[in-house]
């Protein structure tokens, strides 16, 4: 998360009463210029979200999405016109940890059928696996530490949002969106049940095959820049080296250097991974220093023309092909 550019609640709090206050004045919200006849009047907050309200609300929902394709979630700053147009939504989703600036506006909105992903599954706390991962010593732990605090400025209680990156959790999300929308929408309850059950089943595909694809394999370690992947290392027996914690453009520090590439030796790591909505430059400098690959690995935030699939079934198998080739699937 990148919390060099985290908004302030003061700023925040401005904004959304500039935004009401807006609302009267404009005939029209980002929200309302996608509404389509009867259909239910969808807000996302970023690309996993309106994943999900497209898959399961089908024919029945218009869906707008808040972060706009190539825009880092974690830096977005909502428009006064985005605020005010919430108040305009039938139903809103979004994932409270990820992005502060639409967690106040959402507080702000007063929409009742508003949906927290994170109360629909168990958030967990990988703060441990951001720098200094279990190496055993003192100055491993006083390193996890730092790190645990950077990587949680501005989140709650220490918990990772990044559920999506683990198909077993992100169903369980699905299910819970399948049954909000069935209760804000009930005329159409049937194709929504109909709708989540499609998807579930693709997931539990996809999480059968990250489950073969990874069983045998040379490592269990992978390096990134951003440490989005916690649930989805522990899902699959994978151990997560990010290079400076949870933002993916950090500068690491020369002993986390040191770190990684004691880690990449003893582990027999392959390959940095670095992502597609933040510069590389961080991930391609130490790959060279180490003499390893890059390659990337996408936690998913947004689809651009640069993401390898084009949803979110697609990037996952893409980032699957690049874990078995990095850690020598067998």
């Amino acid at each position: 998360m990148n919390v060099r550019r985290l908004i302030p609640t003061t700023a925040v709090a401005g904004a959304v009463a500039l935004g009401l206050t807006a609302l009267s004045a404009c005939s029209s919200s980002d929200a309302a210029d996608h509404a389509s006849g009867d259909k239910l009047n969808v807000v996302a907050s970023f690309y996993p979200m309106q994943f999900l309200a497209e898959r399961i609300g089908g024919t029945h929902v218009s869906v707008t999405q808040l972060t706009k394709p190539g825009v880092e979630p974690h830096d977005l700053d909502l428009t006064p016109r985005q605020i005010g147009g919430l108040s305009d939504a039938d139903y809103i989703l979004f994932l409270k940890g990820v992005q502060p600036a639409v967690d106040d506006a959402v507080g702000q909105a007063g929409v009742e059928n508003t949906v927290d992903a994170a109360k629909l599954t168990t958030l967990e706390n990988h703060g441990a696996e951001v720098e200094g991962h279990d190496h055993g010593d003192e100055e491993g732990e006083e390193h996890a530490h730092e790190g645990e605090e950077h990587a949680h400025e501005g989140e709650e209680a220490g918990a990772d949002p990044h559920i999506w990156l683990d198909p077993v959790k992100y169903a369980e999300v699905a299910k819970g969106v399948g049954k909000s929308l069935e209760k804000a929408d009930p005329g159409h309850a049937a194709d929504y049940r109909k709708n989540t059950d499609a998807l579930v089943t693709e997931l539990n595909a996809l999480n059968t095959a990250y489950e073969t694809g990874l069983r045998n394999t040379s490592t269990k370690t992978f390096i990134t820049t951003h440490s989005a992947f916690g649930y989805l290392a522990e899902r699959y027996g994978l151990t997560q080296e990010g290079i400076a914690g949870i933002d993916p453009e950090a500068e690491p520090s020369p002993a986390r250097i040191n770190e990684i590439h004691a880690v990449a030796s003893k582990n027999k790591a392959t390959t940095v991974f670095f992502e597609t909505l933040a510069s590389d430059k961080t991930a391609k400098t130490l790959a060279k220093d180490l003499g390893l690959k890059t390659d990337v690995l996408d936690p998913l935030e947004g689809i651009t023309d640069s993401s390898k699939g084009a949803d979110y079934l697609e990037v996952m198998k893409s980032n699957l092909a690049a874990l078995q080739k990095a850690l020598g699937a067998k």
